[in-house]
């Protein structure tokens, strides 16, 4: 499966290449039972320039050192191992099941959140076409009011999908908009309401604020909703992506994490450090612009792609 790289793309030299190349010239050090002082500075260097983080990278890299010590990686292949398994459980450890969640009755309720550009209404129309092609009836809302494109885009999506679309006039109050959403979804027997927010951006304490309504709106109208509320970063942006991460999660109640544009970086560490940064499960990756470009989060396949041969 490719997470990173899709069929046909012209292939760029793996993070593993690069740590051949510069961390591990001295094969025989390993062979001997150690890694050099200079390897594990190189190894450093190269995860952090992968986006891992500093905690992340500090602790991958202290534990490849740890199991040269003790014998137990004393080649590229073992070292190789080593690594994925590093990564692999740090997008295991703490809250880390990518299953959506479920609703008692329906209709499931999920809130995407994130800022302008991480795309948020390309991954609702992947995410309204997976729930359909399930046999779900679903609705979406377009809780971006602030915008006139946004609303746009988001009916044009419904209808390539075959989602249902809820929408308002440009400027109407976004809480109002999901909680007649809400409405609707009950009469009409919806399995799944997916509603759009705008384009936070994570500094402007007002619209974060406004973000907090709608979630507050949501849950008034209908108790334990809403059921995700799932936040899209753009895994290009690096280590901003952890700040945004954070200040979303103090604002509202994050379920999941869904990283859009992968297809378009090599520098995947920063999944991993997100995902230790709040705690919060990464459920899908964003990969490419159609509806089959969606991703189901799966730790192992990540870690070992992420790494390359």
């Amino acid at each position: 499966m490719r997470i990173l790289r899709k069929a046909g793309d012209v292939p760029k030299r793996s993070l593993w290449q690069r740590i051949k190349d510069v961390a591990l010239t001295d094969v025989g050090v390993l062979a001997r039972g150690g890694v050099s002082a200079g390897s594990l500075e190189e190894l450093e260097r190269l995860l952090l320039e992968a986006d891992f983080g500093v905690p992340v990278t500090l602790r991958l890299v202290a534990e490849v050192e740890r199991l040269a010590a003790r014998g137990s990686v004393k080649t590229q292949e073992q070292f190789h191992e080593a690594l994925a398994r590093g990564i692999e459980a740090s997008l295991r450890g703490g809250n880390s099941d990518p299953a959506l969640r479920t609703a008692n009755a329906p209709p499931l309720i999920v809130l995407i959140v994130g800022v302008n550009g991480a795309g948020k209404t390309t991954f609702i129309g992947k995410l309204s076409s997976r729930f359909i092609a399930q046999g779900k009836r679903v609705m979406v809302a377009a809780g971006d009011t602030f915008r006139a494109g946004a609303i746009d885009q988001l009916r044009v999506w419904a209808e390539r999908t075959g989602a249902e679309f809820v929408g308002a006039a440009a400027g109407a109050d976004p809480a109002s908009v999901a909680f007649d959403a809400i409405d609707r979804a009950v009469a009409r027997g919806a399995d799944v309401l997916i509603v759009d927010t705008a384009g936070r951006l994570h500094t402007s304490e007002g619209l974060m604020i406004e973000l907090e309504k709608v979630a507050r709106v949501i849950a008034k109208r209908l108790p334990g909703a809403p059921h995700e509320t799932l936040l899209v970063l753009d895994g290009t942006i690096g280590q901003n992506a952890v700040q945004q991460a954070k200040t979303f999660a103090a604002a509202v109640p994050v379920t999941g994490l869904v990283v859009t544009k992968l297809d378009g970086t090599a520098r995947g560490g920063v999944v991993v450090a997100v995902h230790e940064a709040i705690d919060v499960p990464v459920k899908f990756l964003g990969v490419g612009e159609s509806a089959a470009d969606l991703v189901t989060f799966d730790a192992a396949a990540f870690a070992r792609e992420l790494l390359g041969e």
